[in-house]
């Protein structure tokens, strides 16, 4: 009875880890998650750019591990694909593909988590508050990309709306309504075990 007992106490001690480990878990899991949400990927005909999850997981790096941490996740992100690894919609990698169209969103990734990290602060636990913070980073995601577009297609502002911007609206509100609802939940669950 009393080993059962020692067993359960044992079972139900919460797992703690030194800052640094749970720091470079963090980034690693968003490194991780940001190159799965680009293999969700669905082309458009219309447009170079195809719908990836990689955005929900841009703003939740921001979110949830903070300006410095979530921009650190999403430059290793940028990094590795950079250097070759198939990491990028479409399983591919290296520098030409930062050279393409959709190269300025991917470097819009790193400046979106940290200015998302940056509004929603601390603390974390108000929602609209969250919901700001995730439509700014969208915000510099999209002018990224649009710059990238204006320097890789050599298009106008009205193409730029039409090709990269327009299409991804409504998924990118379902993207980072659905971010800081998991947002939200990470920050009640973590918030309430203490």
């Amino acid at each position: 009875m009393i080993e059962a007992q020692r067993t359960k106490t044992i079972l139900m001690r919460e797992i703690t880890f030194p800052k640094i480990v749970s720091d470079i878990m963090g980034v690693s899991i968003f490194v991780a998650l940001t190159s799965l949400g680009a293999f969700v990927r669905i082309p458009l005909p219309f447009t170079p750019i195809p719908i990836t999850l990689q955005t929900l997981f841009v703003l939740l790096s921001g979110v949830i591990l903070g300006s410095k941490l979530g921009g650190i996740s999403q430059f290793l992100y940028l990094f590795l694909g950079a250097i070759g690894l198939p990491i990028f919609a479409g399983a591919t990698g290296g520098l030409a593909y930062l050279a393409g169209p959709t190269g300025g969103y991917i470097i819009g990734f790193v400046l979106a988590a940290c200015i998302t990290g940056k509004v929603a602060g601390k603390p974390k636990n108000n929602f609209f508050h969250i919901i700001l913070a995730m439509s700014l980073g969208t915000v510099v995601i999209y002018l990224a990309g649009g710059l990238g577009l204006i320097y890789t297609l050599k298009i106008g502002i009205k193409e730029i709306f039409y090709l990269g911007i327009a299409p991804f609206i409504s998924g990118d509100i379902i993207k980072l309504t659905a971010a800081a609802l998991i947002a939200k939940a990470i920050h009640f669950t973590s918030s309430s075990s203490r």
